[in-house]
């Protein structure tokens, strides 16, 4: 298990602009699969890349390489969002939606960001409240694309329904909705996806490898702090669980339920004292 934490840490602590997505995120699939050969995939993702410049000709445009993405991958290849099972775990993980061509939308984007790269078309992944999106900007546009709906090109308008069928009518749509998201930002919002299934499903040894790549990210994460200290204390791992706790007052003493953590923090120490 610890080489599975080092070739994560490896890939994500350095500079936001030099992490490597596809070498970070099948790095992050070691949790599951710990034997997973990620230069396996990296061929794969170069393969589907090929495939697409073979279609773009030889003066590809923006629209004739998106036309070329989309055609290769969700017709040719199939790839598709899995509707029918959403919540499965294995739609969060690269190497997964590759073997089985499904996933959600973050995992479909980061594969679609990660083939265009390789076609030389920058795509940015979005944050879209609730439904992760990929777009491409320049000086003169912006085109912004669902790859969990087949590579679909989505109008302001187009948006502005996705927002309200997502958010209940409570959300408005605004321009900043869209902000690219970095690297950091879409390893989180993967794994915060892992960390709520694992944790709906009360596989708390799952979550607890996910809230610790989380950390790795973002050692900082007061909720991810908070968390872990609740998963090692429902696993009976008291000084594991007295010292997240310790960790998220100083991060967050002003925090809502800082009163009710510290309860917790006082009787750990008594009960870890009681031990030793």
């Amino acid at each position: 298990m610890r080489h599975s934490y080092d070739d994560f840490h490896r890939a994500v602590d350095r500079s936001d602009a030099t992490i490597e997505l596809d070498r970070a995120a099948l790095a992050m699939a070691k949790s599951e699969y710990p034997n997973l050969d990620a230069n396996r995939y990296l061929s794969r993702i170069d393969r589907l890349a090929a495939a697409v410049c073979r279609r773009t000709g030889s003066e590809p445009t923006v629209y004739r390489a998106i036309a070329a993405l989309n055609y290769v991958l969700f017709h040719e290849q199939g790839f598709r969002g899995n509707r029918e099972d959403y919540f499965d775990a294995k739609n969060s993980f690269l190497n997964e939606v590759i073997e089985r061509k499904k996933g959600i939308p973050i995992s479909l984007s980061v594969l679609y960001i990660l083939v265009a790269q390789r076609i030389g078309l920058a795509l940015h992944g979005v944050g879209f409240p609730g439904h992760f999106l990929v777009k491409y900007t320049d000086d003169h546009e912006e085109i912004v694309i669902d790859p969990f709906n087949g590579g679909e090109v989505k109008s302001v308008e187009s948006l502005e329904a996705l927002l309200r069928a997502l958010s209940g009518g409570k959300l408005r749509f605004h321009p900043a909705m869209l902000a690219p998201a970095t690297r950091k930002q879409i390893l989180k919002r993967m794994l915060g996806n892992l960390k709520m299934i694992y944790l709906r499903q009360s596989q708390l040894l799952k979550a607890l490898t996910v809230m610790d790549r989380l950390l790795i990210v973002d050692p900082s994460s007061a909720e991810d702090l908070r968390d872990r200290g609740l998963v090692y204390l429902k696993l009976e791992c008291f000084n594991q669980a007295l010292e997240d706790f310790r960790k998220y007052l100083r991060v967050a003493p002003d925090a809502v339920d800082a009163a009710a953590v510290r309860d917790h923090v006082v009787a750990l120490t008594k009960q870890v004292r009681q031990i030793q």
